[in-house]
């Protein structure tokens, strides 16, 4: 019984696939066929279809996977402690100092290397 349980959800998510696909290609395709179409138009077209498209993909079972990995993200991104604005101010200030100071080194050492293969050749 689980078997023919498993090969009729198969059979469904192979035709949600499909129906997304179809819906995908259409809207390109209608956006191609409709181009002498005012813009706003075709976009208010793509957009609609792509929602179309969006809503058989979240019934699929990736696309609810998917809804379940977003949701368990934004959970997660609750919990971040972001630094303060001093925090955030000073790393920056540092970041920048080793810039230049890195810079200036291998400025230095490039001008030193350029007058020395120059005084070799001549």
């Amino acid at each position: 019984m689980t078997e023919k349980t498993e090969t009729v959800s198969s059979t469904a998510e192979i035709f949600k696939w499909i129906l997304v696909a179809l819906l995908v290609t259409a809207a390109v395709v209608g956006n191609y066929y409709f181009g002498d179409q005012p813009l706003l138009y075709r976009v208010v077209g793509v957009l609609v279809v792509g929602l179309l498209a969006v809503g058989v993909f979240v019934q699929t079972s990736q696309g609810q996977a998917f809804t379940s990995l977003l949701r368990e993200s934004r959970i997660e991104v609750k919990k971040v402690v972001w630094p303060t604005r001093q925090e955030t101010l000073q790393t920056t200030a540092i970041v920048v100092v080793i810039v230049l100071i890195m810079s200036a080194a291998l400025w230095g050492f490039d001008t030193l290397l350029g007058f020395l293969v120059s005084g070799l050749l001549g």
